[in-house]
């Protein structure tokens, strides 16, 4: 069989969607799936949402794209936006999430460089972390299927087990620069990083001149039913990439920093063709402006408790599927009884009960709807998922 026209790098299945409309997705022969994958914590208002629709499609009538080398009065405001409603002072803006952690890893690396320790280069990465798909972000985990094919990595990463605070601190030496951690794991099977073991991270980072860089990617931006998932924790971070949620839909990402931690990223030491461009500027603020209406979280930590209290209901009556709920918010998992697969249950609530949610390692099924459900939302996707588990059986390999 000759190559296809899109590589193949992902097993696509047979959901082919050609029109979305809120919580909800429609095939080409018109089929109506509920999304609660949310192009995987992407779309945030679900689809269509007439506020980012507008601003997009007015500001592409106006000004799509200029480059960096002039001044960007849209990337100011939005910048100033974010620093408003974090710990950061300061931004740079990409076009994905993993742009944004290289970022991330590129300013820790010239923070000790312009203090002159540029021997301090290390970062301490956890098992079982997603950071992205570049070379630099395949470097910072060590799960093979990321890594297998793809040597030589990038030096200048060392490995601990996640919520494992004694073993990180084993690994500080003369050359660490500091630790790189996603403050709820995604792919790895939505597991939240504990108070002590977050909060140790950072007085680690304070105690010994390190940067504490948070990947919120996927956690971030309300999924959690707070703006950011570390305000959960008591602590800010020194650095942190964004992106996914940030956009809505429309491809952007962002790293924010400290001014401290920023000392280093001066005049053409980075930089990204599209990053920032007046037309993703527009849908990050028209994103934005939703999220930080009032009651906006406080709805998505109530849709998020709802959540989770219909699972944990659910589960007695389906035990030999499910095993427990995981996660917070909007980013909620839920982790599978041995005998059964993730990616086959996914597969099967997909193909059989018009149901979208994506798999996550440690068996985990992730649960991800768009911020705006409500709860007529919640209890139809409980109904189907009850469905799906009571006809579910699982694939036995001979």
């Amino acid at each position: 069989m000759p190559i296809t026209p899109l590589m193949p790098v992902y097993p696509r299945c047979g959901v082919r969607p050609v029109r979305g409309e809120g919580v909800y997705l429609f095939g080409e022969e018109g089929e109506k799936y509920l999304d609660f994958a949310s192009g995987i914590a992407v779309n945030c208002l679900g689809h269509g949402h007439p506020k980012l629709v507008e601003a997009i499609a007015r500001q592409a009538a106006t000004l799509m794209h200029v480059s960096n080398l002039y001044g960007s009065p849209q990337g100011e405001k939005f910048a100033q936006r974010l620093v408003d409603t974090s710990f950061a002072d300061t931004v740079f803006f990409t076009n994905s999430g993993a742009e944004a952690v290289e970022c991330a890893i590129k300013t820790a690396r010239r923070y000790h460089f312009a203090n002159g320790n540029p021997q301090r280069h290390t970062l301490i990465t956890f098992n079982n972390a997603f950071h992205g798909r570049t070379i630099g972000t395949i470097s910072a985990t060590n799960q093979p299927k990321m890594r297998d094919g793809f040597e030589p990595l990038l030096p200048g990463f060392k490995y601990a087990p996640f919520n494992d605070l004694a073993a990180a601190l084993a690994l500080v030496d003369d050359n660490t620069a500091g630790f790189l951690v996603e403050t709820i794991q995604g792919e790895g099977g939505v597991t939240a990083g504990s108070d002590e073991f977050i909060q140790g991270l950072r007085k680690a980072c304070d105690d010994h001149g390190l940067l504490l860089i948070l990947d919120e990617v996927q956690c971030g931006y309300g999924r959690t039913g707070k703006m950011w998932a570390y305000e959960h924790c008591g602590i800010t971070p020194d650095i942190m990439s964004v992106a996914k949620g940030i956009g809505g839909g429309f491809p952007l990402g962002a790293c924010l920093a400290t001014e401290e931690a920023a000392k280093g990223m001066i005049a053409g030491t980075h930089g990204s063709t599209y990053g920032g461009n007046p037309l993703a500027m527009a849908a990050g603020e028209a994103v934005l402006d939703v999220i930080t209406e009032p009651g906006f979280l406080d709805h998505v930590a109530a849709m998020g408790e709802r959540l989770r209290s219909a699972l944990e209901q659910l589960i007695p009556s389906h035990d030999t599927v499910f095993d427990s709920v995981r996660g917070g918010g909007l980013m909620t998992g839920i982790k599978l009884k041995d005998d059964a697969v993730a990616r086959e249950f996914v597969a099967h609530a997909r193909d059989n009960h018009g149901l979208l949610t994506v798999a996550a390692g440690e068996n985990v099924v992730r649960i991800l709807p768009p911020l705006v459900i409500d709860e007529s939302h919640v209890a139809e996707f409980v109904e189907r998922l009850s469905d799906a588990a009571r006809t579910y059986v699982p694939v036995i390999a001979e």
